[in-house]
This record gives structure tokens, C-alpha cells and sequence, in this order.
């Protein structure tokens, strides 16, 4: 399989507005949780927020007021990757632009303040924007008619795979000469009080809310659940000899993609991780590398009990030599379908700046886990790196990542 080129990376998130901003923070190892008062009423009411995101701002008012915050994210994660890469949109053939992006649920935010809006005071009061405001496929649909990419455009939805989904797709479409640029990512809007509400009742979020900081804390012995986070992020794609004709800086490569599904449970992965395992072996396959070749791995390590504990047994079955490993939810919280892409970035960056970033909050490792994992920002040669991503109805993905 060809690899594809990362010529550039955006990113809203909890760390930040920014790549560099989300990189400093993610460095550092500082957690974004914290008590959210939107969340009265729903124990436990903890939330990893974007920071001060000013849609109309960022995008015009009349722009920000028909796009649900999910697409608001992604639009502005869009636009700085594609300044970073270096391309003008006025400029490139759109036809050969496409736009693959990820997401777990779509517009919900929008979805529920329209359905209070329906029962407090009827059909009339309802936007006549609620449906392209909801959809799912309107987060590609808005990206491409922002930047006029008017190739392949789609919406893949793999539960909290489905950043890493829809890369692998991107690259997918690259290697078939469909595209020579595609947008890839993912962006999530989910922290409202119905969902987070779902994952309470399901014991699914932690519930240290005394300590809000210090409640994402993947792998760690005392971790007891995720903190929800919400953001974007979009990579720029690109065929290599397409990058190397005009000239454009790879940040990292893509070189190795696998996905699989448990076909085992609704919500809980396989007791012996076989999906995680055919998924991170098919990665490592593609890339046509083997389980000693990999020197750093971005975990999906979402701090739940089980899922952190089945994921590290996967990890020391498949790889040798401990390489270095870290979660960095443990900073972000968990955002859903947008983890995987922008775990992706973060790992890139890894790569480029020769920095294993920390998993934050690991105060005392789980004696089960058997991982090298990194408390403290470390400096490393990473040539090759794995950033996994697995999801609810066990859909797994991994991405084989490698040095320009």
C-alpha cells in the first residue's frame, strides 16, 4: 500500500485552539477536566471543555449560526491545517480534493436544544435549520463547501474509532489515485446533559469529582472511568509524489492502517482483546513492520478499568521491547469520535519533535499493566509510532505512523 503524506495538522481542542497550543499543554502533562455547571443534576458533572471557542468569531456570526458546534470545530481545525500545509483553496483543483471526517454522533447539541424548543413551545418555534444542522454528513458537507473540495466527501462513524476510521479511508482513497488531497479527521459535540447523562447511567464516567484534575487518569491503579471531552482534529493528506511536487514540508507519514471488529459485545471489548489484536497486527502488516519495530505507541487508554487493562495486555502481546507509551487523555479526556484524529496529530508531533509526551495523572501504574509507560515529557527517537483507537460495538483501528 502507498503511504500518505502529513503536510499538515489543525486541531480545538481541551489543550487549546491550535497545534501549538494543544502540543505545549499535552507536553506539560496538565489535565483539562474540571466541574461543568451545564452539567448540574447529571452526576458526575465533569467535562473536558474547548477553551474559550468563540465560533461567530472564528467563522463569521451568520456562518456560526447555522452550523451546529460540531462543524464549527471542525471548520476551524480545517483551515489551520490547510495553512499549515501550505495550500491555498482558491487555488487547487477541487475535484481533487476530498474530505473524509469522522464522528460518533453528529450535531446532538443541536438535536436537543431543538426537541426542548418542540415541547416548550411548539412545531413553529423549531429552526428550519435543525436537519443541516444535525446530520452527520453535513461535517464533511460544510468543510468541502467551505474549501470548495468538491471530490469524494464522506462521514464515517465508528464510535470512538472514528478519527482513525476515517484517516485510513483518506489514505485508502489516496492509494486508489481518487484524490491527490484529502481532509481527514474527525470532530465531536457531545458533552450535553442527554449523552453525558447515557454515560453516567451506563458507570462509564469517573466519578472524582473532588478532584476534578486528576479524574482522567489512564492506566493508573486508581483510574475509574473517563471525563468527556469535545474538539476537532483534521489532517491534510496528500500522494507522496503529489507533496513532492510542489515542494510541501511531510511532517509524518501514514504507512500502515488496520481495522476490525470483535463481534462480541454492544459496549465492552473482547475479554482476550482479539479484535485490538487483528487490528493493531494488520497496522503493523501494512507498514511492513514487525512487533520489535515500533518505538512509541499513542494508546487509546480511555482510564476505564477494563478497556485500559485489555488494551495493555494487547500491547505486550504484539510488540517487543517495551517501547515507550502513553494515553494522552489523561490530559484531553476522552473525545470520543475525534480522539483517534487528534491522537494522530499528537503522535506526529511526537515524531517530529523527538518528544514522547506524558501520560498525565499516572501516579501509581497498575501492577496488571505491563507497559512502559511515560509519567514525565521524554525525549526519544521515534521512528515508528501506533496510535489506536477502539470503540463501542468492539470497532477497532490502528494507524502505523513513521518519520518523513
Amino acid at each position: 500500500m502507498t503511504d500518505a503524506a502529513i503536510t499538515g495538522v489543525g486541531l480545538v481542542t481541551p489543550a487549546g485552539i491550535g497545534a501549538g497550543a494543544n502540543w505545549a499543554r499535552v507536553r506539560e502533562g496538565r489535565s483539562t477536566a474540571a466541574v461543568d455547571p451545564h452539567l448540574d443534576g447529571i452526576p458526575p458533572h465533569l467535562s473536558c471543555r474547548v477553551p474559550d471557542f468563540d465560533g461567530a468569531a472564528l467563522l463569521g456570526a451568520r456562518r456560526a449560526l447555522h452550523l451546529d458546534r460540531v462543524a464549527q470545530f471542525a471548520l476551524v481545525a480545517a483551515g489551520e491545517a490547510i495553512t499549515d500545509a501550505g495550500l491555498t483553496p482558491s487555488s487547487w483543483d477541487g475535484a481533487r480534493v476530498g474530505v473524509v471526517l469522522g464522528t460518533a454522533d453528529g450535531g446532538i447539541g443541536t438535536v436537543e436544544e431543538q426537541h426542548l424548543t418542540l415541547v416548550r413551545d411548539g412545531f413553529k418555534r423549531l429552526s428550519p435549520y435543525l436537519l443541516p444542522m444535525q446530520l452527520p454528513n453535513m461535517l464533511a458537507g460544510q468543510v468541502a463547501m467551505e474549501f470548495g473540495a468538491t471530490g469524494p466527501n464522506l462521514v464515517v462513524s465508528t464510535a470512538c474509532a472514528s478519527g482513525t476510521t476515517a484517516i485510513g479511508v483518506a489514505r485508502d482513497l489516496l492509494a486508489l489515485d481518487r484524490c491527490d488531497i484529502v481532509l481527514a479527521g474527525g470532530s465531536e459535540a457531545m458533552i450535553t446533559p442527554l449523552m453525558v447523562g447515557g454515560f453516567a447511567r451506563m458507570g462509564a464516567l469517573s466519578e472524582r469529582t473532588d478532584e476534578p484534575e486528576a479524574a482522567s487518569r489512564p492506566f493508573d491503579v486508581d483510574r475509574d472511568g473517563f471525563v468527556i471531552g469535545e474538539g476537532a482534529g483534521v489532517l491534510v493528506l496528500e500522494r507522496p509524489e503529489h507533496a513532492r511536487a510542489r515542494g510541501a514540508r511531510v511532517r509524518s507519514r501514514v504507512v500502515g492502517y488496520g481495522a476490525s471488529a470483535d463481534a462480541h459485545h454492544a459496549t465492552a471489548p473482547h475479554p482476550e482483546g482479539k479484535g485490538a489484536e487483528a487490528a493493531l497486527r494488520a497496522a503493523l502488516a501494512d507498514a511492513g513492520a514487525g512487533g520489535a519495530d515500533v518505538d512509541h505507541v499513542n494508546a487509546h487508554g480511555t482510564s476505564t478499568r477494563l478497556n485500559d487493562r485489555i488494551e495493555a495486555d494487547v500491547l505486550g502481546r504484539v510488540l517487543v521491547g517495551h517501547p515507550s507509551t502513553t494515553s494522552t487523555k489523561g490530559v484531553t479526556g476522552h473525545l470520543l469520535g475525534a480522539a483517534g484524529a487528534i491522537e494522530a496529530v499528537y503522535t506526529t508531533m511526537a515524531i517530529e519533535s523527538g518528544t514522547v509526551p506524558p501520560t498525565a495523572n499516572l501516579t501509581t501504574q497498575d501492577p496488571r499493566i505491563d507497559l512502559s509507560l511515560v509519567s514525565e515529557p521524554t525525549r526519544a527517537k521515534v521512528g515508528l509510532a501506533l496510535s489506536c483507537s477502539f470503540g463501542f460495538g468492539g470497532q477497532n483501528a490502528v494507524l502505523a505512523l513513521a518519520a518523513p
